[in-house]
């Protein structure tokens, strides 16, 4: 059974990378509580592509 609760998978997506026009993507998946976190996150992580720490936003 699944279980209950507020913490919901989302997915971060790099603005930096998205901006720059380079081919792929950077992109992670976290969970958060929606309730304790109603608006978007906004994390600093580790872009492959660029080689260095971006800002990921979250998409959807």
């Amino acid at each position: 059974m699944a279980k209950k609760g507020n913490r919901i998978q989302v997915i971060l997506e790099c603005t930096e990378h998205k901006a720059s026009g380079m081919p792929g993507t950077s992109r992670y998946i976290t969970t958060k509580n929606k309730k304790n976190t109603p608006d978007r996150l906004e994390l600093k992580k580790f872009n492959p592509i660029l080689k260095k720490m971006t800002i990921h936003k979250q998409i959807k």
